[in-house]
Formats: structure tokens, C-alpha cells, sequence
């Protein structure tokens, strides 16, 4: 009876360790910017699903398009029915890794520099992606964010001559993500 005791209260134990190293959240914010000289768009999603697995290194992010809000109801039609083809290609996704996991300390509160790589899938394109970011953890969270420049013509997103002065090239994206540790 007290070897079935040990062998319980061991797996326990080790079973709470391996769930204390994996955060996600379901309310992530990602935001777009374009700035085009006539005409400057916005864009917020605040239900963006992530998780990470600190033991492992490994992140997703997973996007939902028609979730972008836009202070214009035309504009978020466009986007959603032109551009992105969100019927067709409803979601966008990063499954990828931290580069620099050693450097990042999940059991002490602090601000780390991240470097993460991994597949971005937009309209239906995926691409190899490496980006610098942080980490913060604290309280058992992690808050994760990067701002960086993506080009809309890599994922065969097509903007009609039309309106091409009105939307830029390239366009900024802001990911601030509060992942809670899952129990």
C-alpha cells in the first residue's frame, strides 16, 4: 500500500511540474497599421488564442480574420471579403519555437529578449519567419510582444490598382499576448 502511495504522490508531483510549464490565452491582441500617404488603416483583434509550452520552447498563435475590427464598417468588409478572403481562408497561424530558450528564466519574474522562428500562415501562405520579441513573466504569466513589418504581396494578398495608393505595401503588426499558466 505505501509503494502505491509513493508511486501516486510521485506522479502527482511530476504531473503538476510538467502543467506548470504550458501558458495560453484565448483574448490575445494582435494589431495591423497601414500607412499609406492617402490613408492610414487600423485594424484590432483581441481574440487571439496562444500557447507555449515553456519546457519545450514551443508557441502557436492562432488568428481568427473576421476578428479584426476596424473603426469603419466598409473597411472591414473590404478586408475581410476582398483582401483576405476570410470565407475561404478563415484563420491565420504561427506554429514556431524560442530560439533563445535557455535565457529565459519561467520560474522568476522578469523582462526576457525572445527570438522566435517558426511558420506564419496568411491567405492560405506559409513562410519561414524569425522575429525578436519579449517575454515577460510574471506571476505565473507570461506577456508576450513584438512589433514587426509584414509585405502584403508574400502571402498573395492582392490590393486592386484602384486603391493601391490607399493601403501599404507593407504593413505593421503589434502582438501583445497575456498567457496565463495552465493548472
Amino acid at each position: 500500500m505505501k509503494t502505491i502511495l509513493r508511486f501516486v504522490t510521485v506522479f502527482l508531483m511530476l504531473t503538476s511540474c510538467v502543467f506548470a510549464q504550458k501558458y495560453i490565452t484565448k483574448n490575445g491582441k494582435i494589431n495591423f497599421y497601414s500607412d499609406a500617404p492617402m490613408e492610414k488603416i487600423e485594424a484590432k483583434n483581441n481574440e487571439v488564442k496562444a500557447a507555449l509550452d515553456a519546457s519545450t520552447g514551443d508557441i502557436v498563435f492562432q488568428v481568427l480574420i473576421t476578428s479584426f475590427e476596424f473603426k469603419q464598417a466598409l473597411m472591414q468588409e473590404h478586408f475581410n471579403e476582398n483582401y483576405m478572403e476570410s470565407p475561404k481562408f478563415p484563420n491565420s497561424t504561427f506554429k514556431g519555437k524560442i530560439n533563445n530558450l535557455k535565457d529565459i528564466n519561467f520560474s522568476k519574474n522578469g523582462k526576457y529578449n525572445a527570438v522566435i522562428e517558426g511558420d506564419l500562415t496568411i491567405h492560405g501562405v506559409t513562410k519561414k519567419v524569425k522575429q525578436n520579441g519579449s517575454l515577460e513573466v510574471k506571476d505565473a504569466k507570461v506577456i508576450a510582444t513584438s512589433k514587426f513589418n509584414l509585405a502584403v504581396k508574400d502571402y498573395n494578398i492582392n490590393i486592386p490598382s484602384a486603391v493601391a495608393g490607399k493601403i501599404a505595401e507593407k504593413v505593421q503588426v503589434t502582438v501583445d499576448v497575456t498567457m496565463d499558466q495552465k493548472k
